[in-house]
C-alpha cells in the first residue's frame, strides 16, 4: 500500500512562505494558485506540488511581475497535475536587473533548508503583498537567527536592492520598498538595547554624511555593536556639516563613523572639520561612497558591515572573544 502524500493546511503554508493566510486564499480565489488536495470536510490542503507552485510564483513576484503575471507564470511552468503526481520547482537563482547593476538572490538550498536566501524570498513576497505583519515577523526572525549585521547584509539589503530595481515607470513597487525600509528600521531598533554598564564611557557616533539619507546600514551597525554592550549614538537623519561638527564636539565620542553610499556625497574634508580643536576621536569612513585615496591619513576605511563591526569592537575593547 502506497503511503499518502503529506499535505499542509493553509496556516502552515502561509508560515513557510511568509505571507498571511488571507493572501493565500486570495491567490487561490482570484488566480487559481491554490491547494488541490481535498479532505473529508470543507478544508483543502496543499500538497508538495502546490507549495512548489507558490514558491515559483514568489520568484516571479520578486523579479517585478504583477500578482496576476506571477500566478500565470507559475501555472504555466508547474500546471496543476492529477492527484498523486509530483512536480518540482526548478532550482534557479532569481536575477533582478536594477538601474545600478544586477542583484542575484541564490536559489534555496536542497530540501528547502531555512537560510538567509529563503528568508529573503519570504520577506520579498511579504513586502510585495503589503503584508505588514509578515514583514515584521520575518525581519525579527532574521535578526534573531543571524544577528542584526548578518540579517541586514544577507536578508534585508538584498531584498531592498531587488525591490528598488523592480519599480515600474509609473512608480508601482515603491510602496513595497518603503514598507520594507520602515520594517527594517523598527526591527533594527528593537535589536539595539541600551547597555546598563557599557565598556565605553564615550559613545560611538554613527552618522550618514550630509546629503546621504541612507541611514539603515548604520542602524544595523549600531545593533551589531550593541550586542557587545557598546554604547552608540545615532541620528534620525543626515545632519548638516555644521550640526554634525557641533554634535561631535559636545558628545566627545570615542569614535566617529561616517557612512556614505554615494561617491558624490562623500566629502573627505568633513573629517578635517570634525578634528579641529582638542577632538581626539578615532575616525572611520564606512560605505562604498568613500575613495580611499582621498581620505586623510588618520581616517581608517572600514570594510563590509560585519568586518566594520568587528574592527570597531577591537579598537574600543581590544582582543578577546569576538562573538557577541
Amino acid at each position: 500500500m502506497v503511503a499518502a502524500e503529506p499535505t499542509l493546511p493553509v496556516a502552515s503554508v502561509a508560515r513557510r512562505l511568509g505571507v498571511a493566510p488571507s493572501t493565500l486564499r486570495t491567490w487561490d480565489r482570484r488566480y487559481g494558485v491554490g491547494p488541490s488536495k481535498h479532505t473529508g470536510g470543507r478544508h483543502r490542503r496543499y500538497g508538495a506540488a502546490d507549495v512548489n507552485r507558490l514558491e515559483l510564483m514568489q520568484r516571479a513576484l520578486l523579479s517585478g511581475a504583477s500578482t496576476a503575471e506571477a500566478a500565470r507564470y507559475a501555472l504555466e511552468h508547474l500546471p496543476k497535475s492529477e492527484p498523486g503526481a509530483q512536480a518540482a520547482a526548478p532550482e534557479v537563482s532569481v536575477r533582478i536587473e536594477a538601474t545600478n547593476g544586477c542583484v542575484v538572490l541564490p536559489a534555496e538550498s536542497p530540501g528547502g533548508t531555512i537560510g538567509p536566501a529563503r528568508l529573503a524570498r519570504r520577506l520579498s513576497a511579504a513586502a510585495l503583498s503589503m503584508d505588514t505583519h509578515a514583514v515584521q515577523r520575518l525581519l525579527d526572525e532574521a535578526v534573531a537567527e543571524y544577528g542584526a549585521v548578518r540579517a541586514w547584509t544577507e536578508v534585508m539589503d538584498p531584498v531592498r536592492a531587488a525591490l528598488n530595481g523592480s519599480w515600474r515607470s509609473d512608480g508601482a513597487g515603491a510602496e513595497a520598498e518603503h514598507l520594507l525600509a520602515e520594517g527594517s528600521l523598527a526591527a533594527l531598533l528593537r535589536a539595539t538595547p541600551v547597555p546598563t554598564e557599557p565598556p565605553n564611557q564615550r559613545p560611538v557616533l554613527l552618522s550618514s554624511v550630509p546629503e546621504d539619507r541612507d541611514a539603515l546600514p548604520l542602524y544595523a551597525l549600531g545593533a551589531g555593536l550593541a550586542a557587545w554592550r557598546l554604547l552608540t549614538q545615532s541620528f534620525a537623519g543626515p545632519l548638516s556639516a555644521d550640526v554634525l561638527t557641533i554634535a561631535v564636539r559636545r558628545s566627545l565620542p570615542a569614535a566617529v563613523v561616517l557612512w556614505a553610499r554615494h561617491r558624490e556625497a562623500a566629502d573627505p574634508r568633513l573629517f578635517a572639520r570634525l578634528t579641529r580643536g582638542r577632538q581626539r576621536s578615532r575616525l572611520f569612513a564606512c560605505g562604498p561612497g568613500w575613495d580611499p585615496v582621498t581620505l586623510p591619513a588618520r581616517v581608517e576605511l572600514l570594510g563590509e558591515l560585519p568586518a566594520a563591526a568587528e574592527r570597531i569592537r577591537y579598537v574600543l575593547l581590544g582582543g578577546g572573544a569576538a562573538t557577541p
